[in-house]
């Protein structure tokens, strides 16, 4: 099968390889691998420094899961850095709905603690070390990228509510041109503090008491009491199978099982005579997802309070999903109401030793609930907006409570070793982009930067969306570089088509393959700052 020429090179190197959305986070990764850092030490660089390169997608004010595989002993461990709903909230407080924007979006940041945990278990290097890259990021600056003026000439109307916001991410108020030098002093001396310190400074330390005061002065609900309250959780991988691959996935909270659910209806048809861009191919992978996420609204919720059914992955289970597809036509599948039962960025690292490692971190929407903590230059989420408000939902509102996500890290396995670690940022699009490459890896053997860069589609049924209120129509949207004859198909078949323009399609995926003869091969998005090295 010829492809056509990738956009990126594919990094390839026989020691390690690190890909993220961002040059500069990509870059402190493999200099932490370089340094003798492990998988750890480098994701924990990682996060950090994309929280400052990248400051609309995540930061210390959200949240995120990373997936930490531990080549010595062959198990994988997903630390949950996700934080809960305050656990005081006024009651009416959300009478008229949860706003997108403001302090009453904000919920208790957890990605700190999730990834100094994952460092701690299992990093070689000195925590101090691992913050150095992201503290010279924000005192000494970066230059604005394409991606950074797209972002925030979108959003801009969620930074000017707040003055540090605006300070912060603006330049006198205007968008920053490209290539001006964005510096973030309060944020480094943020940073210094936790390099010194430890994240524990930042739930129960002297920062943690300034940050919940800037917080309180915003009119912020999270409070000492719910910053103190916070422990990273360290879970176990839910697993399934596709054509003899081991795929290990991040458990409730996250919506992660979606993903699993999806690849197990697809392995009940032969995908083997079909292209990989055809449109019976895309046919039956829109379909498939529309099922998924029936169960998704389901058992997606906090474990603690909500129960996963690990039979909705099991072979005669996704096999009577498999016979409700139709081949010849579209199926419309609202997402039904209970019935009393944004945006992210993902990076990936294999290390030398064969570790690896899959992460995943947002604030929910770009530039999250566009406050930024006084002179702490934490800017903080917005994802009370992930929560259902209807009785009897998995993921109603409950205070104390972890929200649902649509962040999710998988890997991908052959024979007990890592084959494939991919992912990426994109609420909703996430399991289903995730699919299509995981699809285009296994059954048509296409390379990492190859899988990356295909046209990919993005399917939305009623009541779909993981933000309040939880509202959306009928569509399926695929990049134009599939061509005229597959969306002529496509919609022949029933499928109410929206078009737009190649490399403009959601998601910003990053991937890693691991060769049998060990070679790390790595894949990066142009769709966004994406960035692949090895080594």
């Amino acid at each position: 099968m010829s492809l056509p020429r990738t956009h990126r090179p594919l990094a390839m190197g026989q020691t390690a390889a690190v890909v993220s959305n961002h040059p500069a986070a990509t870059q402190a990764g493999f200099d932490i691998l370089r340094a003798g850092g492990s998988a750890a030490d480098a994701a924990a660089a990682i996060s950090l420094a994309l929280g400052v390169a990248e400051p609309f997608m995540s930061g210390l004010g959200g949240d995120g899961f990373y997936h930490f595989y531990d080549a010595a002993t062959g198990e994988s461990t997903i630390f949950n850095g996700t934080g809960a709903a305050p656990l005081e909230i006024p009651e009416g407080t959300y009478a008229e709905g949860i706003p997108d924007l403001g302090p009453l979006a904000v919920s208790t940041p957890g990605a700190l603690g999730g990834v100094a945990a994952l460092q701690a278990a299992h990093g070689r290097l000195d925590w101090a070390a691992v913050v150095q890259p992201a503290i010279a990021l924000a005192r000494d600056g970066l230059p604005i990228s394409h991606t950074y003026r797209r972002f925030t000439d979108q959003f801009m109307g969620s930074l000017t509510g707040n003055a540090y916001a605006s300070a912060s991410y603006l330049d006198g108020g205007a968008l920053p041109a490209l290539g001006h030098l964005l510096k973030q002093p309060q944020l480094a001396a943020t940073l210094e503090e936790i390099a010194t310190d430890g994240a524990e400074t930042f739930y129960r330390g002297a920062l943690a008491k300034r940050f919940v005061a800037a917080m309180a002065e915003a009119g912020v609900l999270v409070t000492e009491a719910d910053m103190a309250a916070f422990r990273p959780q360290a879970q176990a991988p839910i697993t399934a199978t596709y054509r003899g691959y081991e795929i290990r996935q991040t458990p409730t909270n996250s919506m992660g099982f979606a993903l699993l659910q999806q690849m197990k209806i697809l392995e009940h048809f032969d995908l083997s005579d079909y292209g990989p861009r055809s449109p019976e191919l895309i046919h039956l992978m829109v379909e498939a997802k529309k099922q998924a996420f029936l169960d998704r609204e389901i058992y997606s919720g906090d474990p603690d309070f909500v129960d996963f059914d690990p039979e909705i992955l099991s072979e005669a289970y996704t096999a009577e999903i498999a016979k409700r597809i139709r081949r010849d036509a579209a199926q419309e599948v609202p997402i039904p109401l209970p019935q009393g039962s944004g945006n992210t960025t993902y990076f990936a690292v294999v290390d030398d030793a064969g570790n690896a490692v899959s992460c995943i971190q947002s604030l929910y929407a770009p530039y999250g609930s566009g406050i930024v903590a006084g002179d702490t230059g934490i800017l903080l989420n917005n994802r009370m907006t992930g929560w259902h408000l209807e009785e009897g939902h998995a993921n109603r509102l409950v205070p104390g409570r972890r929200v649902r996500h649509t962040m999710n890290a998988p890997m991908m396995f052959r024979n007990g070793k890592p084959w494939a670690v991919l992912g990426t940022p994109g609420a909703d699009d996430q399991v289903q982009v995730n699919m299509q490459v995981m699809v285009a890896l296994v059954d048509f053997g296409l390379d990492p930067q190859s899988a990356v860069e295909a046209p990919r589609w993005s399917s939305s049924q009623p009541r779909q969306t993981s933000k309040y209120p939880h509202v959306a129509g009928s569509s399926l949207k695929l990049e134009e570089d599939f061509g005229p004859a597959v969306i002529e198909a496509l919609g022949a078949l029933g499928h109410p088509m929206t078009t737009c323009p190649p490399l403009e399609g959601p998601c910003s995926v990053g991937c890693i393959r691991v060769l049998e003869n060990g070679l790390r091969m790595a894949g990066a998005d142009p769709r966004r700052d994406g960035y692949a090295l090895a080594y």
